[in-house]
């Protein structure tokens, strides 16, 4: 099969504009992987000056797909659950903006940033829910790589996964509404990912992100 190469439209016309990609280099051959590959969460080699990612090929060899960075981008995100009156575990979800389908609160780690910081920020910014760390029981899990559908074999995503318990008997979850780049924000039924799937179909016509489908049942299995 030959080797599929691939780069979203809108990334190159980002790119043109000069809007702040991740990497406005064109040519990946041009980056210092030896850096990038320090500094990554997950170790990946370099092939004639081109990054591999570390999990089974995309089906686009060459290029970024839809994502504006090459190699390695860094993510985190928050797994908040919560237990009503009636036993019912329940697990905040958004509605992307860009119609990838449901997923949990989260995104890129800013430069610098403590991954765990950032999950509780993109759960402020996406959902409204402000918690501070140091009075929710909280786990920051290792990192991994997501199999996202914007993805490449030469731009992917790593998320760490926060996951946050808010404890059981809520008479009335706490109050969350869609902000920044999220539609919408709501709480789902999940004592099982088998239920989070019913509920999501039967009270918003939705479907879990591509990238988040094995991240939640693990969580809700785990």
């Amino acid at each position: 099969m030959t080797p599929r190469t691939f780069t979203h439209s809108s990334v190159l016309a980002g790119i043109a504009a000069g809007e702040a990609w991740a990497d406005p280099i064109m040519d990946p051959i041009e980056i210092d992987w030896a850096d990038r590959q320090r500094r990554a969460t997950i170790p990946f080699v370099v092939v004639d000056g081109r990054p591999v990612a570390p999990a089974p090929p995309t089906g686009v060899r060459y290029g970024r797909n839809r994502l504006g960075h090459w190699g390695e981008a860094q993510a985190s995100d928050a797994i908040v659950t919560a237990t009503d009156l009636d036993e019912v575990r329940c697990l905040l979800l958004i509605e992307r903006g860009d119609g990838f389908g449901w997923a949990l609160p989260g995104g890129h780690v800013d430069p610098g940033e403590d991954p765990t910081d950032a999950a509780f920020r993109e759960l402020a910014e996406e959902t409204g829910l402000r918690l501070d760390r140091r009075q929710v029981p909280y786990e920051t899990l290792p990192a991994r790589y997501v199999s996202d559908p914007r993805a490449s074999d030469e731009a992917w995503m790593v998320t760490t996964p926060v996951r946050i318990d808010l404890g059981s008997g809520w008479l009335h979850l706490p109050d969350v509404t869609g902000q920044d780049d999220a539609r919408r924000a709501a709480w789902l039924p999940a004592d099982t990912y088998d239920c989070l799937l019913t509920h999501l179909d039967v009270l918003h016509g939705g479907q879990v992100f591509a990238a988040h489908r094995d991240l939640i049942a693990d969580a809700l299995t785990h």
